[in-house]
């Protein structure tokens, strides 16, 4: 099933492109663009390794978006070497080059240095992948070259830079925080659910779920990164700059609403909606939400044909805001520690009869409300975390929100194929759908009201999720004038 699915899902955009195989004259060189220029290649790279990580540790979305924020910083502080004005996030004390040396050769191996080095670190489990890469550019990864005045050396110091200063920022990474057990990414903060999977104690608040362990057991999984609102945003002041109003407590008629309106949403999903929870979703080989919106601005890339140094801008600022948006997100969901729809309907619907999706190869069935199930594999239910926010509403809020200010355009133009139900229930396909996404910001409310759709969330988190991310990536974007040294 995971081989299929990656072949669809790497036959998913199908863009009207310009022709992404142009070069464009930069004085006398033919500067490369689109999927030949060496910044979206290294995109490509990072999103190959996030998949490979997905598939080794399960999905881990606020991690990976660290890990890809915390790489495009790195690519972006080696390149600000060689621009006229940009200024560095982390690297310190590395002149900028003279203007003869800001030659495209010398931002290639820079930024190619500088990824390497980053992956290396983040995604160390695909180093020799890295390594094989640096080998098809031309370049030495053994070279360890710290020299300020070279692009190796450049690139090697920027990644250097990023890693020393992001050690001990809360994630962490090397089970360094205190109250850690030294192991990477331990729950130092000691939370514990109020409820358990057995017993619902207050059902305002996150209750986890059983999922199947495919071996005919079950387990419950524990709460992912529930210390993720203490790590260090890279552009805003805080994980709680922008924190929304609380959620609808149980006994308001917003709550009864829009637990009715899950129910109601999903005994009536069509092919369509199914095949956009499940794109939404983004299933086995995933590259979590900051890698969707990797790829989405790829799709721009290739769109626009653009050049290196447009690749280099355009991923700093959509991957910073991810990994910003992410500790927003996290920082709500652990303020609030809101119930998610799975636990609503039971408490809502315990003894009703409802129709509603029976499970794989069932469809949709009159069943007791507290049966009632996300429209997902029974080995992957719901995320095991709170719901408010949604984690897909504030991080596709933020980076289409960043797409359309960066580009100058809410425009896009994607197109994603896929069957319906491939993910979800194999054994029971409905058509093949084409989805389509006109503008960024129909795009970041199509991710929005897939998780409802799927049962994931609320209208309350979505709505709060894309309001959230929105204000992360205009506060962001101040950063990202700033460090382009416009402000």
């Amino acid at each position: 099933m995971n081989r299929i699915y990656l072949i669809t899902l790497l036959l998913f955009v199908v863009l009207g492109c310009k022709d992404s195989t142009k070069t464009k004259e930069i004085g006398n060189e033919k500067e490369p663009t689109g999927i030949n220029n060496v910044a979206y290649k290294w995109g490509e790279m990072a999103l190959k390794a996030t998949a490979n990580d997905t598939e080794r540790f399960q999905p881990r979305p606020t991690i990976t978006s660290r890990y890809l924020g915390l790489i495009s910083v790195a690519v972006f502080d080696a390149w600000s070497r060689y621009d006229e004005k940009a200024i560095p996030v982390y690297l310190k004390n590395v002149e900028r080059r003279p203007e003869k040396e800001r030659s495209l050769k010398n931002k290639e191996i820079a930024i190619s240095y500088a990824a390497f080095r980053a992956m290396s670190e983040y995604y160390y489990s695909d180093k020799k992948l890295f390594e094989d890469f640096m080998g098809e550019l031309g370049l030495d990864p053994n070279n360890e070259s710290l020299d300020p005045k070279t692009p190796a050396g450049i690139g090697n110091l920027a990644a250097k830079a990023v890693i020393k200063a992001r050690k001990g920022d809360g994630a962490n990474q090397y089970g360094e925080e205190e109250g850690s057990n030294g192991e990477s990414y331990f729950n130092y903060v000691g939370y514990e659910p109020l409820n358990s999977a057995d017993k619902n104690v207050d059902p305002n608040r996150w209750q986890p779920k059983y999922f199947s362990d495919g071996k005919g057991g079950k387990f419950a999984p524990g709460c992912l990164t529930p210390y993720w609102n203490r790590v260090k945003p890279i552009a805003l002041k805080s994980g709680d700059q922008f924190r929304p109003g609380p959620p609808p407590m149980i006994g308001s008629k917003q709550l009864e609403n829009e637990v009715r309106e899950v129910i109601e949403m999903q005994a009536n999903l069509t092919d369509y909606q199914k095949a956009l929870v499940e794109f939404m979703r983004d299933g086995p080989q995933s590259v979590q939400q900051a890698g969707h919106w990797l790829k989405f601005a790829q799709d721009v890339s290739r769109r626009d044909n653009h050049t290196l140094d447009q690749d280099v801008k355009m991923y700093f600022y959509n991957q910073v805001v991810a990994m910003d948006a992410f500790i927003a997100s996290w920082d709500s969901k652990m303020f609030y520690d809101y119930a998610r729809p799975y636990a609503l309907v039971h408490e809502y619907y315990d003894n009703q009869k409802i129709k509603a999706w029976g499970g794989e190869g069932k469809g949709m069935i009159e069943m007791d409300g507290k049966q009632w199930r996300p429209y997902s594999p029974k080995t992957f239910l719901c995320p095991p975390f709170p719901s408010y926010v949604s984690g897909h509403s504030t991080i596709s809020g933020g980076c289409a929100e960043a797409l359309k200010i960066w580009t100058g355009s809410d425009e896009f133009g994607s197109k994603a194929q896929l069957v319906a139900g491939a993910m979800t229930e194999p054994d029971n396909l409905g058509d093949t759908i084409t989805l389509e996404f006109p503008t960024f910001t129909e795009t970041a409310e199509m991710a929005g009201i897939s998780r409802v759709l799927g049962g994931y969330h609320i209208q309350a988190d979505n709505v709060a999720g894309l309001e959230l991310g929105r204000n992360v990536a205009k506060e962001v974007w101040k950063f990202y004038k700033k460090h382009m040294g416009e402000k």
